[in-house]
């Protein structure tokens, strides 16, 4: 894809183009709660606290964590605690995608029940201004594509997800996004998204190719903007790892804020 632009959005997907609040984020706690034999479920503010450490990005791997963070707290050496990580993989994505794990047409799990944070008429606003758009994700390519293809109407965005690239902080995914778009290498980027990781995930890119202006978004995902106190907690966060803003929905980076963001 070849785009004549004066900036790149590039987007994560997750709590920012959907709420995870009751599919991602329940699968992992469904996981948690099974690998310890019901002894322990983590809440959201558990999940937070986890992904706040800023290298937590992939869900199985969070989950794989809290679960030996929770033996250790019994007292268990954490080399002691058998998890056979492809049985964690598979659980968890039985309760995300369904009994049929591999056919998008079948999936009835908890994906199905995802709100969309984004509509597809924000991106073709974002073009009709010049602004180019991507999206470099840590889900898998068949969950990314299934919100973005399926539930958007997208037709083959610009996309790097689990499979294409090293996770988060690390930018090569970045990197490669913008690759897919073919802009100038001096076009600004932006880069929104809702955990610490993404945040850092721009401040490694910046330092990498400090030639190119690069901006973090801050994204509240929606599970924390049911109280004001946790919502201030979340935005300081991310600020706090390098967020030029916090925004509550991400439609509200329009090609206005985007052109005042970069004149600051």
């Amino acid at each position: 894809m070849s785009r004549e632009c004066w900036a790149i959005a590039l987007f994560d997907i997750d709590g920012v183009v959907r709420d995870v609040t009751h599919s991602y984020r329940r699968a992992l706690a469904d996981t948690v709660e099974h690998f310890t034999q019901g002894a322990y479920r983590p809440t959201q503010q558990d999940i937070d606290t986890l992904k706040a450490e800023g290298c937590w990005n992939n869900d199985w791997e969070a989950s794989q964590e809290l679960i030996y963070r929770f033996f250790e707290r019994q007292g268990q050496v954490r080399a002691s605690v058998a998890i056979a990580y492809p049985n964690l993989v598979h659980f968890f994505q039985a309760r995300y995608r369904g009994a049929d794990l591999e056919n998008p047409d079948n999936w009835n799990g908890y994906i199905c029940q995802e709100p969309l944070l984004m509509a597809a008429s924000y991106l073709e606003a974002l073009e009709q201004a010049g602004i180019g758009w991507g999206f470099f994700s840590g889900a898998t390519r068949g969950s990314a594509r299934y919100v973005l293809e399926r539930r958007l109407g997208l037709a083959s965005p610009p996309l790097v997800a689990m499979e294409d690239a090293p996770g988060k902080p690390d930018p090569t995914g970045l990197f490669a996004a913008l690759d897919q778009i073919h802009a100038d290498a001096a076009c600004p980027v932006l880069y929104a998204g809702d955990t610490v990781a993404d945040i850092h995930t721009v401040n490694h890119a910046r330092a990498l190719q400090p030639q190119r202006i690069w901006v973090a978004v801050g994204v509240l995902p929606p599970h924390v903007q049911q109280a004001e106190p946790l919502s201030q907690s979340y935005a300081a966060k991310l600020e706090q790892a390098g967020a030029r803003i916090v925004l509550n929905n991400v439609q509200d980076l329009t090609a206005a804020l985007i052109q005042s963001l970069l004149q600051s």
